[in-house]
């Protein structure tokens, strides 16, 4: 029998561990529920001019916690897998810490409710423009 190569993965590199971990990380969907409440919803739809964020932070899409350079990129976004995908994680009601209580016996257990998630809409206003600017060139 032969040894077989050990492979690495950068084992014992705590920092290179914890880079590649967090690269890409997203908001978890307790989160984003607490994003989905109607007063913060608000804010994060209608934000102010940021330049550093694509298309100046004024395409977001709640409920993937994602920014878009224009309006038609959007919208192409509500129609991916990713979207639709995110949309049924989000129907059951975020555990909370009455119900693990209740699960470990100090109270009565009762399921999490299903809720209907519906995507939000992108503003014709959004989609014009954007179509105004690519006849325009």
């Amino acid at each position: 029998m032969t040894r077989q190569a050990r492979k690495r993965h950068h084992r014992g590199y705590t920092h290179i561990k914890k880079k590649y971990r967090t690269k890409r990380k997203t908001k978890d969907l307790d989160e984003i529920d607490e994003d989905l409440k109607p007063r913060n919803a608000e804010r994060l739809l209608h934000q102010k001019i940021d330049f550093d964020k694509p298309g100046s932070a004024q395409h977001y899409c709640l409920h993937c916690a994602r920014y878009f350079i224009d309006g038609s990129a959007m919208k192409e976004h509500f129609r991916s897998k990713t979207h639709k995908r995110r949309l049924k994680a989000l129907e059951l009601e975020p555990y909370t810490q009455k119900e693990a209580e209740a699960a470990a016996g100090m109270g009565s257990y009762q399921p999490p409710k299903k809720r209907v998630m519906v995507t939000q809409q992108a503003t014709q206003q959004d989609v014009n423009m954007d179509e105004d600017k690519r006849d325009q060139t």
